[in-house]
This record gives structure tokens, C-alpha cells and sequence, in this order.
């Protein structure tokens, strides 16, 4: 037993660090090719007004209603303190530096990277690919590059944007519920709010769209077995984005918080 369970790990941390090796040559090459010319912005923008105004209603709905709810939270402790005014700052901070760019770039990565997957694994699977190397394209600068690029331009985009709409869902609850001064919630939240907080936050999502983009295309590129192999390549990155992406959202504030003290 204990025999299998060791070769059991073994394989699994030697899949595992294939997997991060392949996505690693993934990301490099892709960054490569984006600064080398020929250089097709065209397909960059079509891939950001796919990513940007499709995911836009979703990712600003959630962020709404994520404010409304950390006030609703807060109020239940914060009143009993009467410490009503922290409650502003807390919804700033925690939206701003952590929440908002989590939950949009896990929504974007279920939305879009699950249709980046399906869409380059069914080129895959037809033999598409394969055509463009017949052809001497690079597949990577053809289907990866764009998809990078679009989703780093448009995921700070949408996340900024949510961290709007999520201090307004606090707003309500503040002002109209718990009746905090509407001057007094925005002097409050400008009051918490410094430039690190917002830029910190952005940097993330730029880690995020990385990630989304690698992990869809490298799932869509290496599809096997037809119809079904797209279909588990399609949830496959769903699952694995949301993982990669909790962990480097912590390996950052780690690093921002402990490290570089911001």
C-alpha cells in the first residue's frame, strides 16, 4: 500500500510539473511572439470587444450585489460597536484590493476561457491547426497572441469599471439602510481609498488574464479523442483557472503585503 501511494504521488507531482512546464513554454513564447512584428492589432481589438462588452452586464451584476452584501455583513457587527463609519472604508478596500478583481477575472474565466478552450479545441480536433502549420503560420501568433492580448487590455477594464459599481451597491445599503450621510460615505471611502489600493488590484487582473489565456489555449491545443476530448479540455480549464488563479492571487498579496509592504 504504502508502495503504490508513494509511485501514486510521484506521478501525480511529475503530470503536475509537466503541466506547469507546458504552460510555461506556453507563456513564453506567447510574449515572445506579441512584440514580434508582424503585428495584427486588428484581431487583438476583435478579441477584446468579444472579452469586454460580452462579459460586461455578468461581472458588473456580481460586483453590485458583492457590495450590497459586505454592507449588509458589516452592519451586523459594526452597529452593535457603533462603528457605522468604518463600514465605507472596509467596502473600498476590500473591493478594490481583492474581491472585485477575483471574482470578475473567475467569472471571465468561466464565461471566456471555457469559449477559448471549445473554439481553438475544435480547431484542433479538425485538423485546422495542423492547416495553419501546413501553411507556415504559427499557431501560437495566430490563435494565442490575439486571445493574450485581448484578455490582459480588457480584464483591468472590467474590473475597474466593478469596482464602481460594487462601491455603489454599498452605497444603498449605507446610505438608505443604515443611513450614513451620502457626503459622509464618499468622504470615507476617498478617505480609505490611496492609488496603491487601485493599482494593486489591476496588477492582479493582469496575472489573471495570463493565466485565462494560457490555460484556454493550451487545453484547446492539446485536445484529444474528438468530440468528447473538447468537452473535457472545455471544463478542465475551467477548473484549473479558478485554481491558478486563487493561488496567484495569494502568492501577490503575499508579496504586496509582506515583501514590498504596499
Amino acid at each position: 500500500m504504502i508502495t503504490n501511494l508513494i509511485t501514486k504521488t510521484g506521478e501525480s507531482t511529475n503530470r503536475s510539473l509537466r503541466y506547469v512546464g507546458q504552460l510555461a513554454i506556453l507563456l513564453y513564447q506567447t510574449i515572445v511572439l506579441s512584440l514580434t512584428p508582424s503585428f495584427k492589432a486588428e484581431r487583438s481589438l476583435s478579441q477584446a470587444m468579444r472579452i469586454g462588452p460580452g462579459s460586461f452586464f455578468i461581472t458588473t451584476l456580481v460586483a453590485f450585489f458583492v457590495g450590497m452584501i459586505i454592507a449588509l455583513q458589516m452592519a451586523y457587527q459594526m452597529v452593535q460597536m457603533s462603528a457605522e463609519h468604518l463600514i465605507p472604508k472596509i467596502i473600498a478596500v476590500a473591493l478594490t484590493r481583492e474581491l472585485t478583481p477575483v471574482l470578475t477575472a473567475l467569472i471571465v474565466a468561466g464565461r471566456i476561457g471555457a469559449g477559448i478552450a471549445a473554439e481553438i479545441g475544435s480547431m484542433t480536433v479538425t485538423e485546422q491547426v495542423d492547416a495553419l502549420k501546413a501553411f507556415a503560420v504559427n499557431p501560437v501568433k495566430y490563435l494565442v497572441v490575439p486571445r493574450f492580448l485581448g484578455l490582459i487590455l480588457m480584464l483591468p477594464v472590467l474590473t475597474t469599471i466593478s469596482d464602481m459599481i460594487g462601491i455603489w451597491g454599498g452605497y444603498l445599503i449605507c446610505v438608505y439602510k443604515l443611513h450614513i450621510n451620502h457626503d459622509m460615505f464618499w468622504k470615507l471611502v476617498f478617505e480609505a481609498l490611496s492609488m496603491k489600493d487601485i493599482v494593486t488590484g489591476l496588477i492582479k487582473t493582469i496575472f489573471f488574464g495570463m493565466i485565462i489565456a494560457i490555460v484556454g489555449c493550451h487545453q484547446g491545443l492539446h485536445v484529444r479523442g474528438g468530440a468528447e476530448g473538447v468537452g473535457k479540455a472545455t471544463t478542465t480549464a475551467v477548473v484549473r483557472s479558478f485554481i491558478l488563479i486563487i493561488m496567484t492571487d495569494c502568492m501577490i498579496t503575499f508579496v504586496f503585503y509582506f515583501l514590498l509592504k504596499i
